[in-house]
């Protein structure tokens, strides 16, 4: 018996190593993937929207901020788990970010969407992309079930769902889903990083 409970918690301990270690190289991974996609933005040229253009899985499309929750973060295309472990990730069957309609985006809640805990009614949301940026204005966030995703369809005008799992402090796979809506205010051309975030408006 003596012997089974030390090979138990040398296991219990060695398991806990592995979690550990794999908790840091995907923090590394995100970390490093959201560096090179805000260098690589900074430094493209400003373009026109490409209409035929599809972007691939895990393509860079642009970067999203809240300024007043100091959230920035890189946004991909796809939400696979390789993706979303490197930023935030445009759900398929929704328009692009350099598209009329609504832009649905997810992100894990325990990385970089932990901030939209505090999100309020009239926040400011910043959206950059290679072909220009967009201003939103939050006006409404919901509690729903994962089945309730039509939140996630067309809308007449243009606007901007970001979709995380709820509660944010939940052990496990979360069972709901938190959910911001904004209206777009003002669109207008590419931004540098120090321009959004130090408050410049696009158009």
């Amino acid at each position: 018996m003596k012997r089974a409970l030390v090979v138990l918690s040398y296991a219990l301990m060695a398991a806990g190593v592995c979690g550990v270690g794999f908790f840091l190289a995907e923090l590394v991974e995100g970390t490093v993937f959201q560096a090179t996609g805000e260098m690589t933005l900074e430094e493209a040229p400003v373009a026109a929207p490409a209409a035929v253009h599809v972007p691939q899985a895990g393509e860079l499309l642009g970067r999203i901020a809240i300024p007043r929750l100091r959230l920035s973060v890189v946004l991909f295309e796809g939400t696979t788990a390789s993706t979303l472990r490197r930023g935030a990730g445009r759900i398929e069957g929704t328009a692009f970010p350099w598209q009329p309609g609504n832009v649905g985006i997810a992100a894990h809640r325990d990385r970089f969407f932990r901030p939209l805990r505090n999100i309020r009614v009239g926040d400011e949301i910043r959206l950059a992309t290679p072909f220009g940026n967009r201003r939103y204005t939050v006006t409404n966030t919901w509690i729903l079930e994962p089945d309730q995703v039509h939140v996630l369809g067309p809308t007449d005008d243009s606007s901007l769902t970001l979709v995380t799992c709820y509660p944010f402090y939940y052990v496990g796979n979360a069972p709901q889903r938190f959910v911001v809506r904004a209206e777009l205010v003002t669109e207008g051309p590419q931004l540098t990083r120090r321009e959004i975030d130090r408050g410049a408006a696009p158009g």
